[in-house]
């Protein structure tokens, strides 16, 4: 397994999310991690990002 080369914290970073937010998705994808400055491994790194642009692409439909 590879790592990504990006934490927790930096992907709350670029995303414009709190820490928190980021740190919930992990738990609900069964990621484990030290704390948010823990390096991802990149099928981690992945499935972070894919629930994100999942989340990001359903927004829009329920806001009014």
């Amino acid at each position: 397994m590879g790592f990504a080369s990006i934490s927790i914290a930096e992907i709350a970073q670029d995303h414009n999310l709190p820490v928190e937010e980021v740190l919930r998705l992990c738990a609900q994808l069964s990621i484990t991690y030290k704390n948010p400055q823990t390096q991802l491994a990149l099928e981690d790194a992945k499935a972070i990002l894919s629930a994100l642009a999942a989340d990001g692409q359903r927004e829009p439909k329920t806001r009014p």
